[in-house]
């Protein structure tokens, strides 16, 4: 969406950014009335808390199976409200973006198998622990701790996130802030977007069944792909190497 982010309270005077607070109301007085002091801007990510501490207070006394619904919850209503684009920047897909969508699939396995079966394999659950434990921080597990059970909730996560950064940069390009249009990329640029974006139809036609390591790999091009559109030309040519070598994999 586009909007006005610097604010300025008509009732009390104060100025903010909503870049920043990712709110309308005055912080000085909580007003909602105030007037925009910049040109609209494109901006997708609003900064909202990822703090998963209240449910990790619970983990002695809930079973497995209410802490994943309420993980599940806590990571969709996070990941629903961010983006990559924050005052018209085109962001990384960051690490807690990909550990809360980690999250969120992985509960949704462990919830659905409790509710359909009487155990979890220890494997699953203690991954689904770990990822409780470390990602409002940002952190997910190495790709070799994954358990089989949860790979493709894995490969799933980060098909889905790529999806979501492949439309933020799209809609980026639109805005033109890059000093040109999506229909003025270069050969290449357009090359590693559009290659990206067949990696991820296969991921998600195999609903996430890859190599956790593969997923990583995909991570790490769509980082470079970023750090290209932003003007780095050898950080472009890295992504579309990782790309060629991943055809084979996926």
């Amino acid at each position: 969406m586009k909007i006005r982010g610097e604010r300025e309270c008509t009732e009390c005077g104060t100025r903010w950014s909503y870049y920043e607070t990712g709110s309308i109301d005055c912080p000085g007085c909580g007003s909602l009335r105030s007037v925009g002091t910049d040109d609209r801007t494109e901006h997708t990510d609003l900064q909202v808390p990822f703090d998963l501490t209240p449910i990790r207070s619970d983990i002695d006394d809930t079973s497995t199976g209410d802490l994943a619904d309420r993980a599940r919850d806590r990571c969709r209503e996070y990941v629903r409200q961010r983006g990559f684009i924050n005052a018209g920047d085109l962001r990384d897909l960051d690490d807690t973006y990909l550990a809360a969508i980690e999250l969120r699939h992985v509960a949704d396995v462990v919830a659905r198998e409790l509710e359909y079966n009487a155990s979890l394999d220890d494997r699953d659950e203690l991954y689904f622990l770990s990822l409780l434990r470390d990602a409002d921080g940002g952190e997910r597990p190495p790709a070799d701790e994954v358990p089989p059970g949860l790979q493709a909730a894995r490969g799933l996560a980060v098909a889905n996130a790529i999806r979501e950064y492949r439309r933020d940069v799209r809609t980026w390009l639109e805005e033109g802030k890059t000093g040109r249009t999506q229909a003025e990329l270069t050969k290449p640029d357009r090359q590693v977007l559009e290659s990206l974006g067949e990696h991820v139809k296969r991921i998600r036609l195999l609903d996430g069944d890859i190599d956790a390591e593969t997923a990583d790999r995909l991570v790490e091009a769509t980082r470079d792909l970023g750090d290209g559109l932003r003007g780095d030309e050898v950080a472009l040519g890295r992504a579309q190497d990782r790309l060629e070598r991943l055809e084979t994999e996926i």
